[in-house]
């Protein structure tokens, strides 16, 4: 069994974008949704109405990176439309009809995550966004506006918002927007099951009064209004006024057939296991300590370059590698580089450009917590578990960690280092770390590993205090690790997804761990359902003319 490839590209920049567009005055940038119809990403469908696939979320993803680490001096981000009366028609059904289970899941996964940066910027960048629906706003538009800090639409007697996948297309929004709406927005019950059972929406002062929205604006001073707004939002950021923007210059990738490289990061992907092999390299050298070097540096300071090449590679497998089940987490280098670059994390965390680093690496590390993939972490001599890339184990479902060294190897024995940065600077979706929640509620064995942190602990230290799962000698490292590697490989993929997701997220509930619990859980089980994809279900029928015959059947 090979590579079960799709070749799905993430990697893209402003000048090779066919669906947004940007400009900037002052502290302000306007992201223009302008959807070219033909530019979908596979055949069979036509992105009309603004409506959108993940070509143009792969391109909004891009576009909110660059505004935080391009753009510092940005302080609010516009979000409107190009489009005559139409804001966003939201997924495209073409789309959602013809494409595989796991692609519609995928792409939903990956568009909510695009809607949780936007709010990460928001919230912790200081890059205010600002949502002007300027026309018809429907579905994962809607969803997408849900995701800004503040809503306005124009009065024009037909402009709406609306959330019509339940009445229409017999499914559920896909990215956050019923928790959103009750959570986030705080809308009544009562208004919300009406709004979510109507295709034709609610407009006008409705709208603002059910807090759908913020503010209506006419139509006769509408530019003039969003930029007043605009400029009002500024005065809530932070960000500094004259700072210069790190490039992301373009990423260097190497793919062969069961290799995939970039500069820190390599994959090496085993088909008869059907799991791949990932291992992150730390610094190859000690980081430059002061601040202008490491602007200096920009993308290739260590953590951004890792970061970068770990979530492409994360999104790759994602999407291009669905059947290869398990990942298997190894590092190489050397500690003290690492714990060169965490203690400048620590000691220049308001920095800008240090501050948008860490984020950008807990968002990534999110993204390993969310993928519908076991992994293991494998620890031995000449690994790298230190600080940052400790996180990488703490993500995993099980650690291995030899105990000792192999016979005739003269590297020695394999430790694990906490830091500073395993603290805090990367918290789960929960909002609480990794180690938290691996004890959670335990303060005896957190006050243990606390008073450990800057230690590097051996495989019966590490076992002790609870960080690792298992720590077999040399004698059975092959055999205890390549038999977990095979009973995996053995049992049910939606089994094994659905225990991990559960597994994973132990503690307080959030607004983000709600919707990514209820996007695994409803609209994974809705998209297999008949009424929806089923021979008379909606999206099967969709724009056929014919009602669909649902199975009224409550289970």
């Amino acid at each position: 069994m090979g590579l079960n490839m799709i070749n799905i590209d993430f990697r893209t920049a402003p000048h090779d974008y066919k669906h947004w567009n940007i400009s900037f005055s002052g502290s302000i940038a306007t992201l223009v949704l302008d959807v070219d119809e033909e530019e979908s990403s596979s055949r069979g469908y036509r992105l009309k109405l603004n409506s959108y696939d993940l070509s143009v979320d792969i391109e909004l993803n891009d576009a909110i990176q660059r505004l935080r680490f391009e753009h510092p001096s940005v302080h609010c981000v516009i979000l409107t439309s190009a489009k005559q009366n139409v804001f966003c028609a939201g997924a495209n059904i073409g789309m959602l009809s013809t494409a595989s289970h796991s692609s519609k899941v995928n792409f939903c996964k990956f568009t909510n995550e695009t809607r949780l940066a936007i709010e990460d910027a928001s919230r912790n960048s200081g890059q205010i966004y600002f949502c002007a629906i300027n026309g018809s706003c429907a579905g994962g538009g809607y969803e997408l506006a849900l995701a800004t800090d503040h809503i306005a639409i124009i009065d024009d007697g037909a402009t709406s918002v609306s959330l019509p996948e339940v009445p229409l297309l017999g499914v559920l929004p896909g990215t956050g927007g019923l928790t959103r709406l009750v959570d986030k927005r705080q809308v009544r019950k009562d208004h919300a099951d009406y709004f979510c059972t109507i295709e034709e929406g609610i407009r006008g002062q409705r709208a603002v009064e059910w807090n759908l929205v913020d503010e209506l604006i006419p139509r006769s001073f509408w530019k003039e209004a969003v930029s007043a707004r605009a400029k009002k939002l500024t005065e809530q950021s932070d960000r500094p006024i004259e700072a210069e923007g790190i490039e992301l210059t373009p990423l260097n990738r190497n793919l062969s057939d069961n290799l995939i490289e970039y500069t820190y990061v390599k994959c090496m992907i085993d088909t008869v296991l059907m799991a791949a092999h990932i291992t992150v390299h730390a610094p190859f050298s000690a980081p430059p300590e002061d601040l202008e070097s490491i602007h200096r540096e920009g993308a290739n300071f260590w953590l951004l370059a890792m970061t970068r090449e770990l979530e492409d590679l994360i999104l790759h497998l994602r999407f291009n590698c669905s059947n290869i089940g398990t990942w298997l987490l190894y590092t190489e280098g050397q500690s003290k580089f690492v714990e060169s670059v965490d203690k400048i994390l620590v000691d220049h965390s308001k920095n800008w450009f240090i501050q948008e680093m860490i984020l950008y690496t807990k968002r990534t590390f999110k993204r390993l917590d969310l993928s519908a993939r076991s992994m293991f972490a494998l620890i031995k001599p000449g690994s790298c578990f230190s600080g940052t890339l400790l996180e990488l184990a703490l993500c995993a479902d099980r650690i291995y960690m030899l105990d000792g060294i192999f016979e005739n190897q003269n590297e020695p024995a394999a430790t694990i280092l906490v830091t500073t940065a395993n603290q805090g600077c990367y918290p789960m979706g929960n909002g609480l770390t990794r180690i938290d929640v691996r004890f959670l509620n335990n303060t005896s064995a957190l006050s243990s590993i606390k008073k450990q942190i800057g230690k590097h602990l051996k495989a019966q230290e590490a076992m002790a205090l609870g960080l690792i799962t298992f720590a077999p000698d040399d004698i059975d490292w092959e055999d205890e690790t390549r038999m977990a590697i095979e009973e995996r490989a053995a049992f049910s993929p939606d089994a094994l997804s659905g225990m991990e997701a559960s597994l994973r997220f132990a503690g307080p509930e959030t607004m983000e761990t709600k919707i990514f619990s209820r996007l695994s859980a409803w609209q994974n089980w809705v998209f297999q359902r008949p009424n929806a994809v089923g021979e008379k279900g909606t999206l099967t029928l969709y724009g056929s003319g014919k009602r669909p015959d649902f199975d009224v059947e409550r289970v």
